[in-house]
């Protein structure tokens, strides 16, 4: 699509392009233009319907956005904005330069800019900021019919028209009906006589992260947010849930990682910015190592009298930080999806428990049957076989409790997966290993 779009802008057959174009969606057509050069990208937006284009424009990648407002007129960006949803106008000019959004909104209606600057107040990351102000209210006397005029009224600038929202004069939230409920009553009906009076809410305070486990729980496609008065100041669609959900596993892949999360994709961010974002972990854990150099060096005379131990420490080392590591991924997985909860954690640990028997016992006896055989030493695998079933018990208990204790103090449960993890274990293996070896080895 790109080469066939960029030979149109060759030839200058414009209109050819405005055809091809609206046979696009708006998705695969913000994708194009994110990677067209700037004033090539200006002008495919250009030739857009006032319908499509700002759809389109929500869609594309910040850089794009910044880039297009750069080379629009004035007017044009007017447009951009005032035709947003606030919801999406708000995320726009949260990344923009300073000087790019004094532009904005100097040039925006009053009304928008009032709405923009209502959803840039709550904290980040919580529903008042991923919300929406655009959104279709009933009254409770309003009949069946007059509910149908309401949303012919307002539903064209409202994101979704699907679910309608009952409030009263003071905008409480009072109940909640859907356009199916609507077709299937009758005209005459009252909205109070058919409301659902029970509804489920957010607050505007909410973590974006529960708003998102919410969404998950009840498959809504829409959620109201209130405020701590329960009035109806907005709406969170599942469309901006799912973003969250993206937003969320990336920042959770990157701690688990041992990088400082990132907002910009790989591409998009500088190499001195992926430095900086590695280089702190990279420090810590790098200091965090020297514990294993100093514990060596404690047990450098049982290594000294038997040196073939030391052949056995690499092995011993990742047997452990993997152990761990699978409990953890299990463990925050599982806080992330509620599926475990911080409550479960002596139910949790005694389920690790017996696992890590199982599979230490399994590990340590085909290593023991191993060492006797290729080093003829039966004390030898003795100690290897004992250490690998304490090595792993230990590395699955911490793999399970550190995320649990995590999630308990207010902390990303991430935080406590590989490689932090692998370096608290590697250290405990070294501790348990030649402890061990010292005693059955008489060293």
């Amino acid at each position: 699509m790109k080469e066939k779009i960029l030979e149109f802008i060759e030839k200058k057959q414009f209109a050819q392009l405005k055809g091809y174009l609206q046979a696009l969606n708006e998705a695969d057509i913000s994708d194009i233009i994110d990677e067209l050069p700037g004033e090539d990208g200006a002008l495919v937006y250009r030739l857009l319907d006032k319908d499509v284009a700002a759809d389109v424009f929500s869609r594309m990648e910040n850089e794009t956005q910044e880039r297009l407002i750069k080379l629009l007129k004035e007017k044009e960006v007017t447009e951009i904005i005032n035709n947003l949803y606030a919801d999406d106008a708000a995320d726009l000019i949260s990344e923009m330069p300073a000087v790019l959004v004094k532009k904005i909104l100097a040039n925006i209606d009053p009304q928008q800019r009032k709405d923009i600057n209502e959803l840039l107040k709550y904290p980040e990351d919580s529903a008042g900021s991923i919300m929406t102000t655009e959104f279709v209210d009933l009254k409770m006397d309003m009949t069946v019919k007059d509910s149908f005029d309401r949303i012919r009224k307002v539903g064209k600038d409202t994101e979704t028209i699907y679910t309608c929202y009952v409030i009263d004069a003071e905008r409480h939230l009072m109940g909640v009906v859907t356009v199916k409920e609507l077709l299937l009553s009758k005209y005459e009906d009252l909205i109070e006589d058919i409301m659902e009076k029970s509804v489920i809410k957010l607050h505007t305070l909410d973590d974006q992260e529960d708003v998102a486990k919410t969404f998950d729980k009840y498959d809504f496609l829409a959620m109201p947010v209130v405020d701590q008065e329960n009035r109806l100041v907005g709406i969170i669609t599942v469309d901006d849930v799912i973003d969250v959900m993206h937003e969320e596993t990336a920042e959770d892949f990157e701690i688990m990682g041992g990088l400082e999360p990132s907002d910009d994709s790989y591409f998009n961010t500088t190499v001195w910015e992926h430095a900086k974002h590695r280089i702190v972990w990279l420090l810590f854990l790098m200091l965090s190592a020297t514990f294993t150099g100093a514990i060596l060096t404690h047990y450098e005379e049982a290594f000294a009298s038997v040196p073939i131990l030391v052949s056995f420490i690499p092995m011993l080392m990742d047997t452990g930080g993997n152990s761990g590591s699978q409990a953890s991924t299990l463990i925050i997985r599982g806080l992330a999806t509620n599926d475990i909860n911080v409550k479960d954690i002596f139910k949790v640990w005694w389920k690790e428990i017996r696992v890590a028997l199982i599979c230490g016992s399994i590990l340590g006896i085909v290593n023991g049957i191993r060492v006797a055989i290729q080093y003829n030493n039966i004390m030898l695998a003795i100690v290897i076989a004992i250490t690998i079933l304490c090595v792993v018990i230990i590395s699955k208990s911490l793999g399970c409790l550190l995320p649990l204790g995590a999630k308990a103090l207010k902390l990303d449960p991430a935080l406590m997966a590989s490689p932090l993890l692998t370096t608290i274990v590697d250290a405990l293996a070294l501790v348990i290993y030649f402890t061990i070896a010292m005693h059955v080895l008489a060293i």
